[in-house]
């Protein structure tokens, strides 16, 4: 992209406009999110288990003590050797949020399909610190549409984003809200594909920088990526 080169003055006039344009942006995004609590919710009925540095818990034990719950859907296979990398670069944002998220009566877990014993020894080498938990066969990532059978997704059967596809992985990335009351767990959102964007951090950085992304020209969006232990 080219740039003009103004004056102060002439850089100031065009940036209070564009302000109005973001103000206008950040409106419109308070008045989403409140459309988006407003969404109806959907008992959990299933017996969901999962496992941890601790062994066996349930889906209302990665609650803790707090009545909401926010789950990263991190795509790691069962069989994989190593986590994918842009979920990698999504989970680079995560350490230090837990405290943060405590204080507003939320929980944050990530969490995926390979073993737990193959998700520690990732996390140790990424350096996380985060709660990271192995799904295993419990079909929690079934039902929440982030993992698929290959012959669903051949025969068009998969649906991911709330949709029939065949353009997708095994594995796939998500974000799904669970809140507690009592003893009831309910499920409150989910997103996905470009919906995750809104906890990257490193990508709303990109985005105020002059060459943004800056992926046009790449093989596709995300060819530049690697894992942090991975750049040269």
């Amino acid at each position: 992209m080219d740039h003009a080169i103004a004056t102060r003055d002439d850089w100031l006039a065009a940036r209070l406009d564009l302000m109005q344009a973001e103000k206008a942006h950040m409106r419109a995004g308070d008045a989403l999110a409140k459309q988006r609590r407003a969404l109806p919710r959907v008992r959990i009925e299933k017996p969901y288990t999962f496992t941890g540095a601790r062994g066996q818990l349930t889906l209302p034990d990665l609650f803790g003590s707090h009545s909401q719950l926010f789950v990263y859907h991190f795509m790691f296979g069962a069989d994989w050797a190593e986590g994918c990398p842009s979920c990698s670069f999504w989970a680079d944002n995560f350490d230090g949020l837990a405290a943060h998220l405590a204080a507003r009566d939320c929980a944050l877990v990530v969490v995926s399909k390979a073993p737990y014993e193959v998700l520690a020894s990732y996390k140790q080498r990424m350096g996380w610190q985060f709660r990271w938990v192995s799904a295993g066969d419990s079909g929690f990532n079934e039902d929440l549409g982030v993992t698929f059978a290959p012959e669903d997704i051949e025969a068009g059967r998969a649906v991911y984003n709330f949709r029939k596809t065949k353009s997708i992985g095994t594995e796939m990335p998500g974000i799904t809200v669970f809140q507690r009351d009592g003893d009831a767990v309910f499920h409150t959102y989910s997103t996905y594909a470009r919906g995750l964007e809104a906890i990257n951090s490193g990508y709303h950085i990109l985005d105020l920088l002059p060459k943004g992304r800056d992926e046009e020209k790449l093989p596709w969006s995300m060819a530049w990526l690697r894992r942090h232990d991975q750049y040269s």
